[in-house]
């Protein structure tokens, strides 16, 4: 699904929004990076453009914001030992 909004491009993965903890788990260290830094864009691309004009699902903002903080906390868990 792509928005678009004064030149602002959303692209968030469809159904893929949020990753399950089980699949995090399974992750490289430099793929789960990747990952957090496409979700983190995405994230403050969906609150620029729901700040802009409201989105359809606002509840994608919940769902990409808490697969950041999976994503984050498995990193720091995988750093801690």
């Amino acid at each position: 699904m792509k928005s678009r909004v004064l030149g602002i491009t959303c692209e968030i993965i469809i159904n893929k929004e949020h990753m399950k903890q089980s699949e995090i788990k399974e992750l490289s260290v430099e793929e789960l990076n990747e990952k957090l830094n496409i979700f983190k864009k995405s994230y403050t691309d969906l609150k620029l453009a729901h700040a802009i004009s409201p989105l359809e699902t606002p509840m994608q903002l919940k769902t990409v914001r808490r697969t950041v903080a999976r994503i984050a906390t498995e990193l720091t868990k995988r750093e801690l030992q």
